[in-house]
């Protein structure tokens, strides 16, 4: 099974930048990749995806302009940039990741793998 383990996260004044990694134990040509957030006492929501080919994203209407997702398949990773953070954007981010042959991704869909996460806090 496919192993993805989140880094980056901690504690950033409002406006200020994080970027999280997500590292994965195999390679991600065929993955597309999701980050999800969940905020404290929220359900987790999704904020950008991006195809397992990198040709294609999808974000949140609340991180366009701010977040941007990114991915290096040769080194099996994921990246989300975060900048211009806000206090809402506190909580745990996950990576999840599923198999697809599509050129496309969805935060609609499923996903299959996820990581344990890792807590971003944005406070002053």
């Amino acid at each position: 099974q496919l192993h993805l383990v989140e880094s980056g996260g901690g504690l950033v004044q409002p406006g200020g930048s994080l970027t999280l990694s997500c590292a994965a134990s195999a390679n991600l040509d065929y993955y597309a990749i999701g980050w999800f957030h969940q905020a404290p006492g929220k359900e987790r929501e999704g904020v950008s995806c991006i195809s397992r080919i990198g040709g294609n994203t999808d974000s949140a209407d609340s991180v366009k302009g701010r977040f941007t997702i990114s991915r290096d398949n040769a080194k099996n990773t994921v990246y989300l940039q975060m900048n211009s953070l806000k206090p809402e954007d506190t909580g745990v981010y996950y990576c999840a990741a599923h198999v697809t042959r599509q050129l496309q991704c969805s935060l609609l869909l499923g996903y299959d793998y996820w990581g344990q996460g890792t807590q971003v806090t944005v406070s002053s």
